[in-house]
């Protein structure tokens, strides 16, 4: 799975998702953004049908960014049911970013079995 870049979608692609999403809100001019940014499309691999990776730049949306309350960066959020259900601040290895997403989401479980597909969706 890749990431998906945010621009003028946030509604449909991050609220309206039926999948949970955890944002990476970064700019180009920050280095530990820069130096998340191979650690985050490398765990968004694993990841897949379990959760959307997504990219905000900062600079571009700011109104998103300042409507999330994004004070510093890297920041990633995960979002459930269009709610900003966690947070994850500054750079992390890959390991660590693993297991900082497993806890968040053992933390939403019923959003994740809500908007899993059944076993009957899959088999189609």
């Amino acid at each position: 799975m890749t990431t998906i870049e945010i621009s003028n979608d946030w509604q449909n692609k991050v609220l309206s998702s039926k999948t949970p999403v955890i944002v990476d809100f970064w700019a180009p001019w920050c280095p530990w953004c820069m130096k998340l940014m191979p650690v985050f499309e490398e765990v968004s691999k694993q990841y897949e049908g379990k959760l959307v990776f997504a990219k905000v730049n900062v600079e571009e949306l700011e109104d998103i960014a300042q409507a999330n309350g994004v004070m510093g960066i890297p920041v990633l959020k995960m979002f459930c049911d269009g709610r900003n259900v966690g947070e994850l601040v500054g750079y992390m290895t890959k390991e660590k970013l693993d297991s900082e997403l497993d806890k968040m989401l053992a933390t939403i479980p019923n959003c994740i079995q809500q908007n899993s597909p059944s076993k009957e969706e899959i088999v189609k």
